[in-house]
């Protein structure tokens, strides 16, 4: 009797999860967000900032195959190449290979190895180093669209927080912008994509990563909201 109470638990716990992604899903048909960004003339060049390989499909898979789909030249800069347990080298072979499968080509891929931003929880990075490295990015690549995390760095990760408040302190020689994305844009993606790019990361595939393969809005969904930087010619989200 216990265990068919526990099936019909999670059964309910299962129904309830598919039925708020439904519901998600609707809203964001009927919201404007980076969908809906023109991207087919070419003329949006969004690079996406990370901190460790595997944010890439963890957090923005949704936003990454949005902007591939419709045509977007998406460049991915991550700040460190996982290093914590000295996986560094494996883990930027995943990384190139999790970005083949989101539409990333390895050109447009750039690890950076700095002493100074290690992979570690409890490193505080450099702000100032952080924004110089962005900032060189942006203007290498002529970039008019900025991805990254959120103020709490979606997961908490000090690295991940860090890269939030260097893109936010970002000034850029432009003038304020009144052209605005609202607050809960949201995207849906092909699952399957983001499930095969994931399965990249071999090294990172521990238990807890594989219920968030199945659990995990970020796999179906992404939230943006635009930060208030000084640039007409530059979206950060």
């Amino acid at each position: 009797m216990v265990e068919m109470c526990v099936v019909l638990y999670l059964a309910l716990c299962c129904f309830s999860y598919c039925i708020s992604l439904i519901f998600i899903y609707r809203r964001a048909r009927r919201r404007r967000g980076l969908g809906s960004l023109r991207a087919g003339s070419g003329s949006v060049r969004a690079l996406l900032v990370t901190a460790h390989p595997d944010d890439e499909c963890m957090f923005f898979a949704p936003a990454v195959l949005q902007l591939v789909q419709s045509g977007a030249a998406v460049r991915l800069l991550c700040l460190s190449s996982g290093n914590y347990y000295n996986q560094g080298a494996q883990r930027k072979k995943e990384l190139l290979a999790s970005c083949a499968v989101l539409g990333i080509p390895a050109s447009h891929v750039t690890v950076v190895e700095n002493k100074e931003l290690p992979d570690d929880p409890k490193a505080e990075w450099s702000t100032a180093l952080t924004s110089m490295l962005i900032h060189k990015h942006i203007k290498t690549h002529s970039i008019n669209m900025v991805l990254t995390f959120d103020e709490g760095g979606v997961s908490g990760h000090t690295n991940h927080i860090a890269i939030y408040r260097a893109v936010s302190v970002l000034r850029l020689p432009c003038c304020h912008s009144s052209e605005k994305i609202q607050r809960g844009g949201k995207l849906a993606i092909a699952y399957q994509t983001n499930f095969e790019a994931m399965l990249c990361h071999r090294s990172q595939l521990l238990w807890f990563r594989r219920l968030y393969i199945l659990f995990s809005r970020y796999m179906f969904i992404n939230t943006f909201k635009a930060v208030a930087v000084e640039t007409k010619h530059v979206k950060i989200y």
